[in-house]
């Protein structure tokens, strides 16, 4: 059997498919927490949230998927990131905690003051658990020592420069992403605002796409290869050109979305306007691409740079007792996730919420 049809490969893009609808779900609510230093009027703020409460739980479902998934199915590939990424990933859990008392606490404070206190703990988790997910990253693209088998690096070799500007950048990235989100799932002020805040983000993510993706190319002999030499460049080759399409469309969709807002005038009865949907589709095509080229970069490595889904596998028998579980586990998961989208359709308005 081909090797693009093994249970190993299988395993490895279920895992990739549970992290990219991890860092596409989160990130947009993550984003909403991250925009909470601009949404300074209370009423705003709890729309913001409500946009984001009947879903936000189901979203970090994947992230447990991904993360438990890569320890039976690839254990010395566990065995190496962890302890290589111990500090970015505790402090990310931590934040994330954080961030899910703040998220509940808020609508139960007493006071305004507390409630302030509680919006910034939501805006601090949210900042700190993209920021780390960023820096991880970027510290495990950049390379991760490997000897005999386990991490032979240091406690401090996640810190580099291209690791703190991958932090920034999903910051940023995940900062679009609540924008776009909030442009479809609200109006009025509310969706104004959002739109306000999409064209900075927007011109920022652009400028960290290619900023990261002009120094990719230079951290691995393999990446480079990929992405110069023929004939592996033209696998590689339609990425770019998909991502500049679709970063004119996002600018073209964001000024449509204004005209729109404009045209309907606050006098319009409230209803849902597909159109404000179309950047929020097109910053998750973004995302979509950068995670492609991400992979096309470093396939089959899972531990950059010598350790191969194939060397860090673990026995077919193991492989195949735990893809009956998740035969079973994703799909309950999917339908969870489309049903609650699904019954929260449609735009939130102020003063309606769900708790």
């Amino acid at each position: 059997m081909s090797a693009w049809f093994d249970l190993t490969v299988i395993w490895a893009l279920l895992l990739a498919t549970a992290v990219f609808l991890y860092v596409v779900l989160d990130g947009f609510d993550l984003g909403v927490g991250i925009l909470f230093t601009w949404i300074r009027r209370r009423p705003e703020r709890d729309v913001a949230v409500n946009s984001v409460a009947p879903v936000w739980d189901g979203n970090e479902t994947w992230l447990i998927l991904g993360g438990v998934g890569l320890m039976p199915v690839f254990p010395p590939a566990y065995a190496t990131i962890l302890p290589a990424l111990y500090m970015p990933l505790i402090v990310m859990l931590l934040a994330l905690v954080f961030r899910g008392v703040a998220f509940e606490m808020r609508f139960r404070a007493h006071s305004e003051r507390a409630r302030l206190w509680w919006d910034r703990g939501f805006w601090w988790g949210s900042t700190v658990a993209a920021f780390c997910q960023g820096i991880s990253l970027g510290a495990f693209v950049q390379g991760i020592a490997v000897e005999d088998g386990a991490y032979a690096g240091g406690w401090w070799d996640w810190l580099t420069p291209f690791s703190v500007l991958v932090g920034v950048a999903l910051v940023v990235g995940y900062g679009l992403l609540g924008a776009c989100w909030l442009i479809l799932k609200t109006e009025g002020a509310v969706q104004a605002h959002a739109l306000r805040l999409a064209w900075p983000l927007a011109v920022a993510t652009v400028a960290f796409i290619v900023l990261v993706s002009l120094i990719m190319p230079f951290l691995q002999p393999a990446f480079r290869a990929r992405w110069f030499e023929f004939p592996a460049m033209l696998l590689a080759a339609p990425v770019p050109l998909l991502v500049a399409l679709l970063i004119w469309r996002l600018f073209h969709s964001l000024s449509a979305v204004e005209r729109a807002a404009a045209e309907r005038g606050p006098a319009q009865p409230r209803q849902v306007f597909w159109g404000d949907g179309e950047p929020f589709l097109i910053a998750l095509g973004l995302f979509l691409l950068s995670y492609v080229g991400l992979g096309i970069s470093m396939w089959p490595m899972i531990v950059p740079p010598d350790m191969t889904i194939w060397e860090a596998a673990a026995p077919v028998s193991t492989q195949v007792f735990l893809l009956v579980g998740a035969a079973v586990l994703i799909p309950i998961i999917l339908a969870y996730n489309a049903y609650a989208y699904w019954l929260f359709r449609g735009k939130v308005q102020e003063g309606v919420g769900y708790h």
